[in-house]
């Protein structure tokens, strides 16, 4: 792997004759290419004049940051310009800290060159949250204050949108529809409760009287899963162009909008179940689009969950039982050929007895093996280095080769049934075909996602590339008893290069937090990321020395000791804090989250808001009431209240953090990648616990300060990170805020 070279910006580079110059003073990790390839004129002026626009619009001063990140973008992009001199997809990585402006500053350096070349232009985040103020506030800014013309389209799942053709057999009411409904889904639960007819109604209505669109984002109030979920499919589940219903199709209007679009608007989440479909199935074909990763720290393991595999034996069992019910009815309505059913039900048969045998064989492996994490009911093995015992390997590869078998015969009979709907049959055939189409789908689907997990589980990984992770957990709660099997790939590496890095126009990556310990290599490592990716750190032009304070007491005590590091914190907490708080308090474990909470006097736990009681939308608007009405109020959460939280100014002015945030030990993907790593050579906590946890601790820290005007404290309850030589590094990778360490005082309180 190569070591990325540390350019200090000096003087002026070509890019800058779109914005002018730079700091001298900014770094830049990329690795260069052999030729600079300029902008076109027309491209570089549209550039330059759109910001000079929207900076007068808005009465702004330039940042320094931001012209940064617009060129640096723009140059790299350049070499789509030039014709037949582009071999590899650009790709550019931008760390931007907080109060950069990065989000302005990827629309402007990208969508002039894309609307120049033809290209599409996606934009991805991680968040809903970001996603709404990138399409209602930061868009809309840009097309009022500049002479930018660009048209966007909002991109969401089929999930999302209504069907018509379900929507229409759950009004229809007949009993025919009520028998083949009471197969649908894989939980009879679900299926048995049938949604509310009376808001069903109202959203006929609603689509007829074209006050909406079918989008359940967009329905006037909300609504529940257990009334929605009846009226969406799956990829697998829809008709396409053989339904009756799709020239009114709520998601392939959807999708027609996005293919008139300049700029798409989506997430993580979509475009990466776009690419496991081959690309080009939900958004535009990946070769004429560029895309733009906010949050993109996110993105290797949105991936890697994109391209799991996951199974229960028992309710893989029941729902076998399910299909076999199901056949009788299917031949009966002439929608599948006698020999058809017995090949099918005899196949069904052999796969329950081979989830037998295995259900016995993985059981003894969970009763015998002494490294079992066990909590509670539940207990979790995972194969070193993902490797499976060849009896488990034999009964795998038996169980996928049935699985292929079973997920074709579906997708025979759903070949058939689409012959059903062809316009020359007569309207029952077709309405019936309609009505059975969706559940043979789910079936086929159903079958190929635990062929999946089979194969994983038969396969034996390559040498010298990173294994999968795999792993079993056992459940037993209300006298039932599940055993399930999990596949993960540990790095998203071979996934995002084979089906984005190599395939897309061009991509651009950004975040607050990208690099570790001063580096990219962590993101480099995770994401597979190409060697011509260029790569550019912008320091946030926040103050952090005069703003914020770092204070870590002197406790005595390791946090390993869980209950003496609990009992500090309790302790601590009266102290440190003011008796009217604007603060957030940051676990690594929800136990200690949950055990500081029981342990705080009852005037403390008055003041304490905790995640696990509220949405997190609802948590930080209680928080926001409570400063606004001069109450005090402290917030308790985990690690997704590490980001993502913006609380400016009086909203949090202080930020306690229990420990250095480590990853969980027992995370099976993390523990096959550990154990990788060791046999590679190298030092798996130097390697990938100390940069992760790093990079955890600055995301943590950076809930302070969220605008340039902002001040407060942080308070580290860890003192390995100033006594332990790992803990120094991490450290020194952090913001460069006023650093103290002083000794806690029970009885009088905190002194230097």
């Amino acid at each position: 792997m190569a070591r990325l070279n540390c350019v200090i910006i000096q003087g002026i580079r070509p890019v800058d004759a779109i914005l002018g110059t730079v700091p001298p003073t900014v770094t830049t990790n990329r690795i260069h290419s052999k030729d600079e390839h300029m902008l076109a004129d027309d491209v570089k002026s549209s550039i330059q004049l759109a910001y000079r626009q929207l900076l007068d619009s808005r009465e702004l001063t330039p940042r320094y940051g931001q012209r940064l990140m617009i060129a640096e973008i723009a140059k790299c992009l350049s070499v789509l310009a030039t014709d037949g001199d582009c071999d590899l997809p650009p790709v550019c990585v931008v760390e931007a800290g907080t109060g950069t402006g990065k989000t302005l500053a990827y629309l402007l350096a990208v969508l002039p060159l894309a609307k120049a070349l033809d290209y599409k232009v996606v934009i991805a985040t991680a968040t809903i949250a970001l996603q709404e103020q990138v399409i209602q506030k930061d868009i809309p800014e840009v097309l009022a204050g500049s002479d930018l013309s660009f048209s966007i389209a909002l991109a969401k799942g089929r999930g999302r949108y209504l069907c018509l053709s379900k929507l229409d057999v759950l009004l229809r009411g007949n009993d025919s529809m009520q028998a083949i409904m009471g197969l649908y889904g894989e939980d009879p639960a679900e299926v048995d409760s049938g949604g509310d007819p009376a808001l069903y109604e109202h959203m006929l209505d609603a689509l007829g009287a074209g006050k909406w669109q079918g989008d359940r984002d967009e329905w006037k109030q909300p609504i529940s899963d257990a009334d929605w979920k009846p009226l969406t499919v799956d990829n697998g589940q829809c008709m396409g162009p053989k339904c009756s219903n799709f020239r009114n199709c709520c998601f392939y209007q959807a999708r027609d909008s996005m293919d008139k679009a300049d700029c798409i608007v989506s997430n993580h989440d979509l475009v990466l179940s776009d690419l496991a479909l081959g690309g080009g199935v939900i958004l535009p074909d990946p070769a004429k689009c560029i895309y733009i990763f906010d949050e993109a720290h996110h993105l290797p393991f949105k991936s890697n969950n994109h391209f799991s595999s996951f199974t229960r034996i028992k309710s893989t069992e029941i729902w076998l039982q399910r299909c076999e019910s199901m056949l009788p009815r299917l031949h009966k309505d002439k929608f599948i050929q006698t020999r058809q059913k017995a090949r099918l039900q005899k196949l069904i048969g052999a796969t329950r007895e081979e989830l037998d045998n295995s259900w016995v064989a993985l059981e003894q492996i969970l009763a015998s093996e002494d490294n079992i994490d066990r909590y509670e009911n539940r207990a979790q093995y995972a194969f070193t280095l993902g490797v499976v015992p060849e009896e488990i390997q034999s009964l795998a590869s038996n169980l996928a080769k049935h699985f292929v078998s079973i997920a074709k015969g579906f997708q025979h009979i759903n070949d058939d049934l689409k012959q059903q709907m062809e316009p020359g049959n007569d309207t029952a055939t077709r309405q019936m075909a309609e009505q059975w189409f969706p559940l043979i789908g789910s079936h086929a689907n159903r079958a190929e996602s635990n062929q999946e997990l089979w194969s994983s589980f038969a396969a034996t990984d390559p040498q010298g590339r990173a294994p999968c992770a795999r792993w079993l957990s056992f459940d037993e709660r209300d006298n039932f008893r599940e055993i399930s099997l999990s596949s993960s790939p540990v790095l998203a590496a071979e996934n995002l290069q084979q089906r984005l890095w190599l395939r897309c126009a061009g991509a651009v990556l950004t975040s607050a937090t990208l690099s570790s310990l001063g580096n990219f290599d962590m993101l480099k490592m995770r994401a597979g990321l190409p060697e011509h990716t260029h790569y550019l750190s912008i320091p946030s032009p926040f103050d952090f020395a005069t703003a914020a304070r770092l204070v870590v007491p002197r406790l005595n005590c390791d946090p390993s000791d869980a209950q003496q590091h609990t009992e500090i914190i309790i302790k601590a907490i009266p102290q440190i804090l003011s008796n009217k708080p604007a603060a957030l308090m940051l676990f690594s474990s929800r136990r200690q989250m949950l055990d500081v909470m029981q342990g705080l006097p009852r005037e403390w736990l008055d003041l304490v808001l905790c995640q696990d009681d509220y949405q997190k939308s609802q948590l930080l608007k209680y928080h926001r009431q409570r400063i606004d009405k001069g109450e005090g109020s402290l917030i308790f959460g985990l690690s997704s209240f590490a980001e993502g939280v913006d609380l400016p100014g009086k909203y949090c002015t202080h930020v306690l953090i229990a420990k250095i945030p480590f990853a969980v030990p027992n995370d099976p993907i993390e523990m096959t990648l550990s154990e990788w790593i060791e046999q590679q050579g190298m030092n798996a906590f130097m390697t990938l616990a100390v940069p992760d946890a790093a990079f955890r601790l600055v995301q943590a820290s950076g809930r302070l300060l969220r605008s340039e005007e902002d001040t407060g404290q942080i308070t580290l309850f860890d003192e390995r990170i100033v006594k332990r030589r790992y803990g120094k590094t991490i450290l020194e990778s952090m913001p460069p805020y006023r650093r103290e360490i002083f000794q806690l005082d029970f009885a009088s309180g905190p002194v230097d």
